[in-house]
């Protein structure tokens, strides 16, 4: 072999694994975000098929401070976290709750929103169910994976429905066949404000009150530095505020 061929052949090795460590670059600037885009206002298909809501605009403007572009990839709730564990997203965000069972499996960035969970009843059976304890024996319906779903069994004392999805919650307490509805608050009140649920109230007692993280792999310490030096950023610059009037007409 004559050493120009040599020379080539240690260029184009060279060519190559600058290339592979260039793609590898690359490929570590997106971030792969996994959610449930069904859960109005905080995830949903907007127009044109892309997910919008208030985590949406969240972990965008976290992932732009962040230097990261944000790829957002839609599975069924319950399917989050085994994904994230699996290395087939890096982080999770979907209105999920951080949770002692949780933190257990994944690690969350601090809250960035702070929630709680409500149940919606029909007007019928305002007299009927006052307080919290009154729906003990009562069917009560959530979200499958949700704590809104632990909750509804809990509180109805194990007589509880799970579904795949919320608007399939709603559709059947609005059908009668639960007695109500468990989820968290702000999701609650945007379907009663968007919907013309008529015959549709919230119970006045709240049943828990609730903090959301975005979730990462358990010892991902470097992403879960980045992710909340994003959202303090976000927040240092206004750009938090911004989002949480956008989505729900109020402060903070």
């Amino acid at each position: 072999m004559s050493k120009f061929m040599q020379a080539v052949k240690v260029l184009s090795a060279a060519a190559v694994l600058s290339f592979g460590a260039a793609s590898a670059a690359q490929a570590a600037d997106v971030l792969r975000v996994g959610t449930e885009a069904t859960y109005a206002p905080f995830e949903f298909m907007g127009e044109g098929g892309k997910e919008v809501g208030y985590d949406m605009d969240i972990i965008r403007a976290v992932g732009e401070a962040a230097g990261f572009e944000v790829q957002i990839m839609n599975m069924g709730f319950d399917a989050l976290i085994p994904s994230l564990l699996s290395n087939q997203i890096d982080a999770v965000i979907a209105a999920m709750t951080i949770t002692p069972e949780r933190a257990e499996r994944v690690d969350f960035t601090a809250p960035y929103y702070n929630s709680g969970l409500s149940v919606l009843i029909r007007a019928a059976d305002k007299d009927k169910y006052k307080t919290l304890a009154d729906l003990k024996g009562s069917v009560l319906c959530g979200q499958i994976g949700t704590t809104g779903a632990e909750k509804a069994g809990e509180l109805s004392g194990g007589n509880s429905k799970s579904y795949n999805y919320e608007s399939e919650v709603f559709n059947e307490l609005k059908a009668g066949g639960c007695d109500g509805a468990v989820n968290d608050r702000p999701v609650n009140l945007y379907y009663l404000a968007t919907s013309h649920a008529e015959g549709i109230i919230e119970m006045s007692e709240m049943i828990t009150s609730e903090q959301y993280g975005i979730a990462v792999k358990k010892g991902n310490q470097e992403l879960l530095d980045k992710l909340n030096a994003g959202l303090k950023q976000i927040r240092d610059n206004g750009t938090f505020a911004k989002i949480h009037e956008k989505w729900f007409q109020v402060a903070e």
